[in-house]
């Protein structure tokens, strides 16, 4: 993927975001959009050597859409200024959709990578079916927490959101209880990109993905929830 054009694009566009320059420069958009598809097509390739749960995802359907939703936004600019996917397993990336873990990466204007995984903000049913897991599998969440390589590369887990107080319903002195409070089970890293070296996108990330490999097995082994 030409990195250097895709920064220059976002970067121009976060300057004019609005409907009539995007369509002035909608087949830069285009051809873009098409490179970031392979992209993932070779992503998810190298993704499958590891976890044979997202082989057959589709390359198109793990993009995001770059229209905003601006139906209950303050901000009305209509277009996101990075380019994002989520890979999960059939294809089902948003918590609502039922699909568990999800690999997520974005690219933004200034040439940061952000890439992670886990479950970002999953439904109130799902939430709690972890926060249960977690008690009912302590000795397990546990040792997921001091995989090394999922430490090495994104440390603890992200604390976005946390609840100030335990979740209703769980033990306050509960020995893991500072996780229960988490809104999100989620790990993620932004590192600067070389866009001189496109060659290195795809490595980096389906190793960062692969070190997330505790996280995504344990969330797996969550019960499932039927709302």
């Amino acid at each position: 993927m030409h990195l250097h054009d895709l920064t220059r694009f976002l970067a121009e566009l976060k300057e004019n975001n609005n409907r009539p320059w995007f369509l002035w420069n909608k087949p830069r958009y285009d051809i873009l959009r098409t490179e970031f598809a392979e992209v993932l097509t070779e992503l998810i390739r190298e993704l499958g050597k590891f976890d044979r749960q997202v082989a057959a995802c589709d390359p198109k359907k793990a993009m995001f859409r770059f229209q905003r939703d601006t139906r209950f936004a303050h901000d009305k600019t209509p277009y996101k200024t990075h380019f994002s996917a989520g890979i999960a397993p059939g294809n089902k990336r948003r918590p609502s959709e039922g699909g568990g873990p999800t690999y997520y990466f974005h690219i933004e204007a200034d040439g940061t990578l952000l890439f992670g995984a886990g479950e970002y903000l999953p439904p109130a049913a799902r939430l709690k079916a972890i926060r249960e897991h977690v008690v009912n599998d302590a000795t397990g969440f546990a040792k997921m927490l001091k995989n090394k390589h999922l430490r090495e590369t994104y440390g603890d887990l992200n604390p976005e959101d946390k609840l100030q107080r335990p979740p209703k319903g769980f033990d306050a002195t509960h020995p893991l209880v500072e996780y229960l409070k988490l809104k999100s089970y989620f790990v993620w890293i932004e590192v600067k990109l070389d866009l001189d070296k496109p060659e290195q996108l795809v490595p980096r990330l389906a190793q960062g993905f692969k070190d997330a490999t505790a996280l995504v097995t344990w969330l797996r082994g969550v019960p499932q929830t039927h709302e």
